[in-house]
């Protein structure tokens, strides 16, 4: 059973999500502001975290924050229906997703369960290292080496990553990465592909030649650039 920490001040709501999500084989642990749910967060002991956005003591923006400097435990955003710059901003700071209230208890389980699926990597494939010019990708510890720097991903962007070095000089559009990586049909105006993959660039270093690693194509999609990558066992 997996274990999910719901965070969130609208008690009523918890109530019957933590009621549903039990009956779906889940464990679920609540807390209703952000100072007790970080404090719950960091344990460690969560395999996902669905977070409110506004709430007393501190938000989930905040939360999100300060979670991140310290954990990679995907984040399930709840905002605000049809509060675009809530959206952004929480891909921004590293939610792996999020959904717009109200919402349904179905669509609810079922990026919960996306989510879970992008964040395991328990199969032979994920356990091997990935080397790619200057990137070694350690997806069974979620991390990346780049010009010796240990980069932190969250599961997402592992996967995002892990897509396009296997998959070099293939251009990917939009609505493939959302349904491959993200486990979902792309929305109109859904920017969670862009975001990821913003995040992504930024944490990792520049290469050396001055070049780009993914190109846009404008109206068509994300190319990794460079050469053929190369699986090994990892050490």
């Amino acid at each position: 059973m997996k274990n999910l920490l719901l965070v969130d001040d609208d008690r009523e709501l918890v109530s019957l999500l933590a009621e549903f999500l039990s009956l779906e084989n889940f464990n679920i642990a609540t807390e209703h502001d952000g100072e007790s749910g970080l404090q719950q967060a960091l344990t460690g002991n969560y395999d996902l975290i669905l977070l409110d956005v506004m709430m007393p003591r501190m938000n989930g923006f905040e939360m999100l924050k300060l979670l991140r400097q310290k954990s990679e435990t995907p984040v399930l955003m709840l905002t605000a229906k049809g509060d675009e710059i809530d959206k952004v901003l929480g891909l921004e700071m590293g939610a792996d997703d999020y959904l717009a209230k109200p919402f349904s208890e179905r669509e609810l389980l079922a990026r919960i369960r996306a989510i879970l699926r992008r964040t395991q990597h328990k199969n032979s494939e994920s356990k091997n290292k990935i080397c790619h010019l200057d990137i070694e990708l350690f997806p069974a510890q979620q991390q990346a080496v780049c010009q010796d720097f240990t980069i932190e991903l969250t599961g997402t962007e592992l996967l995002l990553l892990e897509k396009f070095l296997h998959h070099p000089g293939e251009l990917f559009s939009k609505a493939e990465l959302s349904e491959q990586v993200l486990g979902k049909k792309l929305q109109p105006f859904d920017r969670s592909i862009d975001m990821h993959l913003s995040n992504l660039r930024r944490k990792l270093p520049a290469r050396l030649d001055g070049q780009t690693r993914v190109k846009n194509f404008r109206g068509r999609g994300y190319m990794w650039l460079e050469g053929n990558a190369i699986s090994k066992e990892a050490s």
